[in-house]
């Protein structure tokens, strides 16, 4: 888009969305991108179903836990917070309606609802999404049990949702299943993944097919699209 056909957009009153990924490990046939892939990917069909901006992705997030894999590079809580609430005051400042925060990896939660809360404040109407419903869809669609409750890392399902997408950046034939035995504390102080991990793959992503991705990028995009519409409501957006 040209800046002249976003200034049309704002005029009509039109909301953003915003991808947020990271950089991080995916076991041994995933990409570093994989989180920031996927969320572009729900971001892109969310914005299409609302006839919204699509903003470029963050491609960095909170990814502490797993830098000591190679090629895992981490923003600080404080940056990544910082980097949303920078891109949410120039949207508001645009005339943006509200903004659509489409997350795809677990760190970035606490520095999204954070910056969330401030722009709130600020004036500008925020909605960060996780994809909701995906522990529903995964245990229908997925033949694999997750390797913890809610857990999805480098597993069937991010392996599926990638062949939906990137069949050329996954490499099935190194896929390795792995279902670590998580310590008492996981969750409940600092840890280090690789601690307990060895391929940095959590389940089985061995019986991953690209249907199963689309199936799970369509119902992620139709509660997207439900939650989002009881927020406009809401907010009267």
């Amino acid at each position: 888009m040209s800046w002249v056909d976003v200034a049309a957009a704002v005029d009509e009153g039109v909301l953003a969305v915003l991808p947020v990924g990271a950089c991080e490990q995916h076991g041994h046939h995933l990409p570093l991108s994989t989180d920031t892939d996927l969320a572009s990917s729900v971001a892109r069909r969310t914005a299409d179903a609302l006839s919204a901006l699509l903003l470029p992705p963050i491609a960095y997030g909170d990814a502490w836990n797993n830098e000591a894999f190679s090629g895992t590079l981490s923003l600080s809580p404080a940056t990544l917070r910082a980097m949303i609430e920078e891109i949410g005051n120039g949207v508001l400042r645009m005339g943006v309606r509200g903004l659509v925060v489409i997350n795809g990896h677990f760190g970035n939660r606490e520095p999204i609802a954070l910056a969330a809360r401030t722009l709130a404040q600020a004036g500008l109407p925020v909605i960060h999404l996780d994809y909701p419903g995906l522990e529903k869809l995964a245990s229908e669609i997925c033949d694999s049990q997750p390797a913890g409750p809610g857990f999805y890392h480098a597993d069937e399902v991010e392996t599926a949702m990638m062949l939906a997408i990137r069949p050329e950046a996954v490499d099935l034939s190194r896929a390795v299943p792995e279902y670590p035995s998580f310590p008492p504390t996981f969750g409940l102080e600092p840890m280090q993944l690789r601690t307990f991990n060895g391929t940095g793959g959590f389940g089985d992503p061995c019986r991953a097919t690209a249907k199963k991705g689309a199936a799970l990028f369509a119902g992620i995009v139709a509660e997207n699209i439900r939650l989002i519409g009881e927020w406009r409501a809401r907010h009267a957006i």
